[in-house]
């Protein structure tokens, strides 16, 4: 499985010699990190050659450990395909599990990470890559063949009916960001097997692997990545609301929790601040905490700042331009953070509208028990059931009505009882 061309990139040779020192400095920086924690995955990096599938790029930015490598944008400028960031694939396909002889989907396709799906799965196994694009597909089949990996089914289709003439699978791995789990690639998982895919959940993005259970698939372990949306049938579009010119825009999942119009005149409120005695490491991950905010209020939503507009009414997080926040009734609340000490961040919250103090202190108490009883635990359990599934057959937690499915975040018992009622009334999803 070796390949003589030396493709041109950026005017400068894409030396097989270079290649082969970024490919061991990246996979041996996966391995310190552990985040590549497995002989096969780490031999699989080691092998393929990731600068064949993009021989147009720099050399620096396709082995770039953390970033990915778009190969194709809109009219607009958005990538609607790229090659994962080295660690994001590396981590997938350790929590995909995957061994010699299975039968393997990935869907969103772009060529490098099949050829690492079929190094795993040998020659005893099969990998299907499928994509809605007619030029990633034929660019994939393309350069997977010239690569040493013709044995690749490589598919053009919407993936939302999946591939069942290549069905069952025994691992899904989706690789493109989704806003539901759809029933045909549940279908088409096979006894036992493992689905793994970016889901969407109140505008926060998990990448989940998820088993089968009674009735219903419950994930076993997630971690924050970002993934171009998907295309096609599967596409989902959010809803906004613009305010102060396009200053600040209100990003909900799903529908308005509230009547747009009793927020209008908000922001002219005065600015309620607090901070929660509660503080978090400058450089520890709290996804997590933002996912709790998410499963525990009602009117989740991200709040971003046009930066060229901004007038600093609104402060996300050092330099973020983005916010976790909620909106109640004619209120509207956001969290932000301050330096506490060298080492640790405070978490704090700003609130507007007539009952802002009461809001605040909602979220604040809510960032306070995280703190107490989530912070470096095992994070949430997601379920997902068939749509109609009734409440009395779900996980507690918060439930998400999608198209097609219902899907629930479950956090223990102990943090549910220490959270409590909130003292503003929201209404009900």
């Amino acid at each position: 499985m070796t390949d003589t061309t030396t493709p041109e990139m950026n005017g400068e040779s894409a030396s097989p010699d270079r290649a082969a020192q970024l490919r061991k400095q990246v996979v041996d920086e996966l391995i310190a990190e552990g985040t590549i924690v497995s002989a096969p995955v780490e031999a699989a990096m080691r092998k393929v050659r990731r600068e064949l599938f993009a021989p147009s790029g720099n050399l620096d930015e396709i082995y770039h450990c953390y970033n990915g490598f778009v190969t194709k944008r809109d009219a607009n400028g958005n990538a609607i395909s790229s090659i994962s960031a080295p660690q994001v694939q590396a981590h997938m396909l350790e929590q995909a599990e995957i061994v010699a002889g299975l039968k393997v989907l990935e869907i969103g396709s772009g060529g490098y990470n099949a050829a690492l799906l079929a190094e795993l799965v040998g020659p005893s196994g099969q990998v299907t890559t499928v994509d809605i694009d007619k030029d990633v597909t034929d660019r994939a089949g393309r350069q997977l063949a010239e690569a040493g990996y013709p044995q690749v089914n490589v598919v053009l289709a919407d993936a939302e009916g999946g591939v069942p003439e290549h069905a069952p699978f025994d691992r899904i791995l989706v690789t493109v960001g989704a806003w539901e789990v759809l029933p045909a690639w549940v279908a088409q998982l096979a006894e036992g097997g493992r689905l793994l895919v970016p889901l969407q959940v109140r505008g926060l993005s998990r990448t989940i692997a998820f088993e089968r259970a009674e009735g219903c698939l419950v994930s076993r372990s997630s971690r924050l990545f970002g993934f171009v949306p998907m295309q096609g049938a599967g596409a989902h579009q959010g809803k906004q609301l613009v305010m102060r010119g396009g200053e600040v825009t209100l990003r909900f999942d799903d529908e308005f929790p509230v009547d747009a119009t009793a927020l209008e005149g908000v922001l002219n409120t005065p600015r309620v601040e607090i901070w929660t005695g509660s503080s978090i490491g400058r450089f520890e991950l709290w996804a997590d905490a933002h996912m709790w905010l998410a499963s525990a209020l009602p009117g989740f939503c991200r709040v971003v700042v046009d930066r060229k507009l901004d007038t600093g009414l609104i402060s996300p997080p050092g330099r973020q331009s983005a916010a976790s926040a909620v909106v109640a009734g004619g209120n509207f609340a956001y969290v932000t953070t301050r330096l506490a000490d060298e080492e640790n961040i405070e978490w704090g919250v700003h609130a507007f509208g007539p009952d802002a103090g009461e809001l605040a202190e909602e979220v604040a108490e809510l960032l306070r028990v995280w703190g107490l009883e989530h912070r470096g635990g095992p994070g949430p359990q997601f379920h997902v059931y068939p749509v109609g599934t009734p409440d009395d057959q779900l996980a507690e937690g918060r439930v998400i009505d999608k198209k097609h499915s219902r899907v629930t975040i479950s956090w223990p018992q102990t943090a549910i009882a220490a959270a409590g009622q909130g003292v503003l009334q929201h209404p009900t999803e």
